[in-house]
């Protein structure tokens, strides 16, 4: 009895040093996007929440103004000013900075962001979302990395509406001049829209879907007066800071409800906004 007593005792210290040790082990996590990302320092934002409870996740990004996932694969960056960036084609032998990047750490967590209109237009998410998705988890040594798909939210532009690109903007092999989305008649038919795409991918690539659509769609449809937009799509402080909570949850398992944090949110609205994110 007291043999079976010790090794119990054992098989519990080896278990607690084990979590000990994964609770103190170094998480290296990359978000690749666009300004959807990067508004209102959204992954500062983030890493200042996980300094709080989780410090051993870093978070750096890979973000650049209307950049497409494609684009980060394909575009180097030749100027950049306040409003944007200019850029051109890759030529045989460059890498594009998120190349470089991807290739400078083995990534823990990678978090694709896309731009909505890309997802909803079923060419462009044939061609170019899903092209990218696979070829940059092809570049991934580490087999235990995971990839988590961003899913964003609708826009603000008046309903009905419809997004279309040139077969230019996709693949210029393609038989129309132009490709388009379904036209969507209001909200309910827009995040239903989105959820459908975002999550086709992710079950087509292996990726965890992020539910920030959703908790967007949750604020405009319960808490009307909460803004979270800064314009027709970008967040305004209060989209990011509920981003970055919704970020957390998934990081860390744990109830974005405990954090002290409020950033520069006023706290009955820091409060309610790491509710939703629950």
């Amino acid at each position: 009895m007291k043999n079976i007593l010790l090794i119990f005792l054992l098989l519990i210290s080896i278990d607690c040093k084990s979590q000990d040790k994964k609770a103190t082990e170094k998480i290296n996590v990359l978000f690749i996007g666009n300004s959807l990302t990067y508004y209102h320092d959204m992954p500062e934002t983030l890493q200042k929440i996980l300094n709080e409870t989780a410090s051993n996740f870093s978070i750096e990004h890979s973000t650049f103004p209307g950049m497409s996932l494609d684009g980060h694969l394909n575009n180097v960056i030749e100027s950049r000013t306040e409003n944007g960036i200019s850029t051109r084609k890759k030529e045989d032998g460059e890498k594009t900075e998120t190349e470089v990047k991807l290739s400078e750490k083995d990534w823990d967590i990678i978090i694709l962001q896309e731009g909505t209109v890309r997802l909803l237009i079923p060419e462009a998410k044939e061609y170019k979302v899903e092209t990218a998705i696979a070829e940059i988890k092809n570049r991934i040594s580490n087999q235990e990395c995971k990839f988590i798909l961003f899913k964003t939210w609708p826009s603000k532009e008046e309903y009905p509406k419809q997004y279309c690109y040139s077969k230019w903007a996709i693949n210029h092999l393609l038989e129309n001049d132009k490709y388009c989305s379904p036209e969507i008649q209001n909200l309910e038919q827009e995040i239903e829209l989105i959820n459908e795409e975002y999550n086709s991918v992710a079950e087509k690539y292996g990726l965890i879907t992020s539910s920030n659509g959703n908790k967007v769609y949750e604020i405009l449809t319960e808490y009307p007066d909460i803004n979270l937009y800064e314009d027709s799509i970008h967040p305004n402080k209060y989209g990011a800071f509920l981003n970055a909570c919704i970020f957390y949850r998934m990081l860390t398992k744990k109830s974005p409800s405990d954090l002290k944090f409020n950033g520069e949110i006023e706290p009955n609205i820091a409060e309610l906004l790491k509710k939703v994110a629950e």
